[in-house]
């Protein structure tokens, strides 16, 4: 037996067959269950190993659908539309899944209904079992009201008016229910009988495009691995084919005989459904793997998931041999990326932000675009911004210098520069918001007698203390 401290006292969290007939029940306190078994064996309750527990079924049971959900406190919900013809048949996967949940040790019992509110109360108030749709509301109206799971008062009010079983009440006006239970009486009682359908949520986002391979004999082979995941991308670049999309992110599983689950997940700089292609980047990322793939006692299922899409628009390709490019250049980022990682392969993106030293960050080379986009300059403008500049700027000793305006010469590193052409200045304020102390800079676009451009700022308005600093904080090309 399972026992758990509850308001100060020992009672039973969880039964077994043999205790379930000798009449000990959840709840009993232990003293009583000890009174009527005197040879009761116990163990404490531990409802974190019990979680951690579930989320590897979960995990494992991944194999049978990507629509899975927690279903608590002691079971899952799967929602296996579409995906019964793997198994041959919703009779074959039923099976499936209890002749997995045994090679686990784990007892089970299923149902499948029409929604999953009616599976749930026919797996924990019935016998479970397959139903046939429009059967299993005839099924659901046999359970007792304790299916409705409503609070211990409610529940035994509903005994003492005569009402045992949820035919009693599908058979009783909504209304005098409504008012002596609770406005959400009836849509409890709509969603039990099947009358209403309410979507479980899975642990993970499913894909747009998922592609499944159930073997009747495992797996383990390198070459065998190669040729079932090489299969498995050519369906799924036709399937985004029929779509209009490509693909961004690629998801490759490996289910072990085991229980055991491994994902590898290879990203692309643009959409593609170039079946070769992200063969080869799969290659590159498992031969850079710091724990490799390993089959064990081999897969017995694979699958090949898309979880980012965009949609890709033909190309026309030119008659002649094409110059290498952006195409090119997306590939090479791709191959980095598969064999490093995303977080060694960077790229700057644009950030709201009115500082200079804040207006780009980085980002892997293939996260999602962010929503700001890079200003739309003319190429013959002279640049606003240079290309190279100092993190933290850098400061300067201006010797002479017009007041509010920008210096007539200044020292950087120990050489002196006469300012022949000055633009400016372009005043940029701090952001009060993150450091309320931050000094509005003047920014002057400054050439010296030699021809070298430099970014300079004061940090600072006359009439404020301390007085105002000069930094150069990039150099023009």
């Amino acid at each position: 037996m399972v026992i758990e401290k509850v308001k100060g006292a020992l009672r039973l969290a969880a039964v077994d067959p043999g205790a379930a007939r000798a009449g000990l029940t959840p709840g009993l306190t232990l003293a009583d269950a000890q009174a009527r078994t005197p040879s009761l064996r116990t163990i404490a309750h531990r409802p974190d190993a019990d979680a951690a527990l579930l989320a590897r079924v979960l995990e494992d049971f991944d194999r049978f659908t990507p629509m899975i959900a927690l279903d608590p406190p002691h079971g899952l919900m799967l929602d296996v539309t579409g995906c019964t013809h793997l198994f041959g048949g919703e009779a074959g996967l039923m099976q499936a899944v209890q002749t997995r949940a045994g090679r686990a040790g784990l007892q089970s019992r299923c149902a499948l209904a029409a929604t999953p509110q009616v599976a749930r109360a026919l797996t924990r108030f019935g016998p479970g079992g397959m139903f046939e749709p429009g059967h299993d509301r005839d099924a659901a109206r046999r359970l007792p009201v304790a299916a409705l799971e409503l609070p211990d008062k409610d529940e035994q009010a509903l005994r003492r008016a005569g009402l045992k079983r949820l035919a009693d009440l599908d058979d009783r006006p909504r209304a005098p229910l409504a008012a002596r239970f609770g406005a959400d009486f009836p849509g409890r009682l709509a969603r039990v009988l099947g009358d209403e359908d309410v979507r479980i949520t899975p642990h993970r986002p499913p894909a747009p495009v998922v592609v499944d391979r159930v073997f009747f004999e495992p797996i383990s082979a390198p070459q065998d691995i190669e040729r079932v995941l090489s299969d498995l991308l050519i369906e799924t670049m036709d399937r985004l084919d029929l779509s209009g999309l490509g693909g961004r992110a690629f998801e490759a599983g490996f289910y072990r005989v085991d229980g055991e689950a491994r994902r590898i997940v290879v990203r692309t700089g643009r959409p593609i459904r170039d079946a070769p292609a992200t063969l080869r980047l799969f290659r590159e990322r498992m031969a850079t793997l710091s724990n490799p793939l390993d089959p064990g006692f081999g897969f017995d299922q694979m699958r090949m998931s898309v979880p980012w899409t965009q949609t890709l628009t033909p190309t026309q390709r030119g008659l002649e041999r094409e110059a290498p490019g952006e195409e090119a250049f997306s590939r090479l980022i791709d191959r980095l990326t598969a064999r490093l990682g995303p977080d060694a392969v960077l790229r700057f993106e644009p950030f709201s932000s009115h500082i200079p030293e804040r207006g780009a960050r980085l980002v892997p080379a293939s996260a999602r675009a962010g929503d700001e986009v890079w200003p739309d300059l003319d190429p013959d403008d002279p640049p606003l911004r240079p290309l190279q500049m100092f993190d933290p700027p850098q400061p300067v000793e201006t010797l002479a210098e017009v007041p509010d305006g920008y210096p007539l010469k200044f020292r950087w590193r120990r050489v002196l520069h006469e300012v022949s052409r000055a633009e400016g200045p372009e005043r940029i304020s701090g952001e009060w918001w993150r450091a309320p102390d931050q000094r509005t800079r003047d920014y002057y676009r400054i050439e010296d007698r030699d021809g070298r451009r430099f970014w300079l700022f004061r940090q600072g308005l006359y009439g404020e203390t301390p007085e105002p600093r000069w930094f150069i904080h990039g150099l023009f090309a």
